[in-house]
């Protein structure tokens, strides 16, 4: 059984770590090249939406999988006082990823998404502002969840 809850909670991650790198490093890149200028939005947005249910289920198995393997291991769950350290500080970045995960994919995306169907002249200073850093939170959220998946190493090695 602890087999297969690993196997589950390295895939959950390895889907979304490794999803967002290739969003990140692969697909926002070459949509930036000339030929695909006319129908960048669409692919983008497309290729976003369909992540974006991967990431909701591999949200899901971790937080399935986590709870079960702590308890596997003899961490008490409901009494952070008995946690490793380590712990506290990957569920403490979990937290906050999953919050930053929540208000892009509720609050910012879908508020750009409507920005850049706006002609230019007619956008706010903060609707500009929005659209120029909202790129910044998938990006701080990768950093963020490299530093889980790097927790989780020191975890399993305590």
């Amino acid at each position: 059984m602890t087999v297969l809850l690993v196997w589950l909670h390295l895939l959950a991650a390895i889907s979304w770590i490794g999803g967002t790198i290739f969003l990140s490093v692969v697909l926002v890149p070459v949509l930036k090249r000339e030929p695909f200028a006319s129908q960048r939005a669409l692919l983008f947005r497309t290729t976003a939406r369909r992540f974006r249910a991967v990431v909701w289920g591999a949200i899901a198995v971790l937080l399935f999988t986590g709870p079960l393997l702590l308890q596997q291991r003899k961490i008490p769950i409901a009494d952070p006082s008995g946690w490793p350290m380590v712990l506290a500080v990957k569920l403490g970045l979990v937290a906050i990823l999953l919050l930053l995960t929540l208000t892009h994919d509720l609050i910012i995306g879908p508020r750009v998404g409507r920005i850049v169907q706006l002609p230019t002249k007619s956008r706010t200073r903060f609707d500009h502002t929005l659209v120029l850093w909202s790129p910044w939170v998938p990006r701080f959220s990768l950093v963020l969840a490299l530093a889980v998946l790097l927790a989780a190493v020191v975890l399993v090695r305590t």
